[in-house]
């Protein structure tokens, strides 16, 4: 997300704000404390935005980016309201329906609705610092709100900070070690460590209104690909931030250099987004992976906007099923 629009979400997202604080008025104290409803029975979360004291066993939780759901229903906690990422309906694709099913849309990520969040009577809220600090007065005074500072590349800490807030840490340590074990699988159904460590993999994405990205190792997906111990191309530690090398139609060649295995996905407008006419060119067609048959495309919602373990697994299948091919 660029930080234009997340400057124009934040600002539309303020809009609703004093219908919100009016709404949830009669039930917050306008602090991280919860309600004395529950406060019996709370306990205290490190957060971006300092300790905040959450119910024990939160029932009614909104989250309000893609990583917090998924980090929710991968630990067995159905929110009762979540945003969406774009101007379309329904919630990640990825996710089993049923474990979707009657969580109600509070807006887009960019732009949550707070009218709709109060009216859900939340005792949690799950977001970042970086999605919507500029909000956290407004959200806090609606329920205790959890905050990590980022999302993406610090996706397994952030996962521990949520497991924390939901009051299932326990959880969350059966969810790592069986995740890890996953990815030891895949590393030995590519040919073991050695072979994965030979397989250079790139990661492109393209992008409607915006340049087509090559994947750096400082990401969500990049740490996937760590975890199965799968080398990376030299073009990787171009990345600004280490996040990603930014490149027109007209350089994507330099996706193939070194690179034995290319996934893409789009986001947005397939035109728009540059991906027709560049997997149409040549420079494309030309390139090495491309000529081997190891060029497959995947879905941006499981492979670059899921951030969860959720999502891991399943691109861990994925990955694995194209490697072997």
């Amino acid at each position: 997300m660029t930080g234009t629009l997340r400057r124009r979400g934040l600002a539309a997202g303020s809009l609703a704000v004093t219908a919100a604080l009016a709404l949830s008025a009669c039930g917050s104290s306008g602090t991280d404390e919860p309600s004395s409803s529950t406060k019996n029975g709370t306990h205290t979360v490190r957060t971006a935005m300092g300790d905040v004291r959450v119910p024990d066993s939160p029932k009614r939780v909104v989250v309000l980016d893609t990583a917090e759901l998924d980090s929710a229903i991968t630990l067995g906690v159905k929110p009762v309201g979540a945003t969406r990422t774009t101007a379309e309906p329904g919630f990640l694709s990825y996710l089993p329906e049923d474990e979707v099913a009657g969580i109600k849309d509070v807006g887009e990520m960019m732009t949550p609705n707070l009218e709709a969040v109060a009216a859900l009577e939340p005792d949690l809220i799950l977001t970042s610092k970086v999605r919507h600090g500029a909000l956290y007065d407004e959200l806090k005074a609606l329920a205790p709100t959890v905050m990590t500072e980022n999302t993406g590349y610090p996706w397994k800490e952030n996962f521990q900070v949520h497991a924390d807030a939901l009051g299932k840490k326990a959880e969350a340590e059966q969810v790592v070690a069986d995740y890890t074990a996953h990815a030891a699988k895949v590393t030995e159904a590519v040919g073991g460590k050695d072979k994965a460590a030979k397989t250079n993999v790139n990661v492109v994405r393209f992008i409607e209104g915006a340049d087509i990205r090559i994947y750096g190792r400082q990401n969500y997906i990049a740490t996937v690909l760590a975890d199965v111990g799968l080398g990376r191309p030299a073009i990787t530690d171009k990345a600004k931030d280490g996040f990603s090398y930014d490149v027109s139609p007209e350089k994507i060649d330099l996706a193939g250099e070194d690179a034995d295995v290319v996934f893409h996905s789009t986001y947005g407008d397939p035109k728009k987004a540059k991906q027709t006419q560049t997997l149409d060119s040549g420079l494309w067609k030309n390139m090495p992976a491309a000529k081997a048959g190891k060029v497959f495309g995947v879905e941006d919602e499981l492979w670059i906007q899921g951030i969860g373990y959720t999502a891991a697994d399943k691109i861990l299948d994925e990955m694995q099923g194209h490697l072997t091919k």
